[in-house]
């Protein structure tokens, strides 16, 4: 309890140290079918869905956990660690759930093992983002503290309810509070008719003015 106490004050330290106001990604709880998630799992019990949900919060954790490294106020790392070893047997069960699924609809067992291998590569490849650091990093920071608070046992309804938020933090997005417009700089082209041009090449801006 000591550890969780000393991130009550991460909900402050981030975005001031971003300075700028984040957009709202909030989203609508998910149930693990949805196909703009992750990787299909088709045929998959509710049991395997909760599964599924579970791990992909994990790597998206884990991720960033190695990217949001540039800013030690988020407590990206260590809030993964604690999660990590919080939540450790429900994620042990999570983990053999989804071996477990592709033991069943994949045969023989190496081709299972192949199957589940790429799950969690593609798992992982899809967070990551190199546009969108400030609001995934947010987001990771956010989530990781939820996860932390949350009665063992209880860590998939964590996923649930914050992982199309952390999904639409991977879009990019700008600041909130001010609305920038950045003008086209343009370089006129200077005169090309000789007559323009005195001998030594100078131009002669008496016949031809040309705004610099």
């Amino acid at each position: 309890m000591a550890a969780g106490a000393s991130l009550l004050a991460v909900p402050t330290a981030a975005p001031a140290n971003f300075f700028w106001k984040a957009p709202d990604m909030s989203g609508a709880p998910v149930r693990g079918d949805e196909p703009e998630l992750h990787n299909p799992l088709p045929g998959a019990t509710p049991a395997e869905l909760q599964a599924s949900l579970v791990w992909m919060l994990r790597a998206g954790l884990n991720v960033g956990a190695l990217q949001c490294q540039f800013d030690p106020t988020l407590l990206a790392s260590g809030q993964y660690n604690h999660v990590i070893d919080y939540h450790r047997v429900e994620l042990g069960k999570a983990y053999q759930t989804l071996e477990g699924y592709f033991k069943r609809t994949k045969k023989p067992l190496k081709a299972a093992q192949n199957a589940f291998d790429q799950y969690g590569t593609r798992t992982y490849s899809r967070f990551s983002t190199v546009s969108s650091q400030y609001t995934f990093c947010e987001t990771v920071s956010k989530i990781g503290r939820a996860a932390l608070f949350v009665p063992k046992g209880q860590f998939h309804t964590v996923a649930e309810k914050y992982l199309s938020e952390l999904r639409n933090s991977l879009n990019r997005h700008g600041e909130q509070r001010f609305t920038y417009q950045i003008l086209p700089i343009v370089t006129p082209m200077p005169p090309l008719d000789d007559k323009c041009w005195g001998k030594k090449g100078e131009l002669d801006t008496r016949r031809c003015p040309f705004a610099f």
